[in-house]
């Protein structure tokens, strides 16, 4: 919602289309390819399996990359880059439990797990401060990774959340999923107000 519209009053709207598309094949192929898990041994808790080393460099790599959207964001205006913090961080909360959980089950003690993970999420912090210093020197650079971005959050939502949010049938919880959603835009309106 913040981020698609800057993006096209400030570019072509084919070239932003474009980037948009390179964004969700951007994220197909990370979560396609650093996130793919195969087990051929039969109980993988007696050794650290090689998936826990992929797993790390994957985390790692997405993490980085989370940093360089939160930091593009933030060279457009504060509250997009408030808003895409916020949006990658509940992302990142059931992905990083969910790493967590496969660590475990793939050899690592829950003290080694936690500690890997951790240490894994200051690769945001390095790819927030590339794309900062990269942008300080690239003029257009926002204006090229915004549309990414976007693209990556339409992926995320399209293959993680809304298949997530599937798995609830009762009409309570389902009201309620409906009430956050509009909750959540009407927040991401109200900062593009605020700009």
């Amino acid at each position: 919602v913040h981020i698609l519209p800057e993006s096209f009053k400030k570019s072509a709207g084919l070239e932003v289309s474009f980037l948009v598309m390179l964004g969700i094949l951007i994220f197909f192929s990370l979560e396609k390819f650093l996130r793919w898990r195969h087990c051929h041994i039969a109980d993988p808790t007696k050794h650290y399996h090689p998936v826990v080393a992929m797993n790390l460099v994957g985390d790692n790599v997405h993490n980085f990359i989370d940093g360089v959207l939160i930091g593009a964001s933030f060279l457009v205006s504060v509250p997009i880059g408030l808003a895409s913090t916020l949006a990658i961080i509940l992302h990142e909360i059931p992905q990083e439990i969910g790493d967590f959980g496969m660590l475990i089950r793939f050899g690592l003690t829950k003290k080694k797990a936690l500690i890997f993970n951790f240490i894994s999420s200051f690769s945001a912090i390095f790819g927030a401060l590339a794309s900062l210093i990269i942008g300080s020197y690239i003029k257009d650079y926002a204006l090229i990774i915004l549309p990414i971005t976007a693209g990556g959050f339409i992926y995320l939502a399209g293959s993680d959340l809304i298949p997530e949010l599937h798995h609830e049938t009762k009409i309570s919880a389902s009201l309620g999923q409906l009430m956050a959603i509009i909750l959540g835009v009407g927040a991401m309106a109200a900062l593009l107000l605020l700009e």
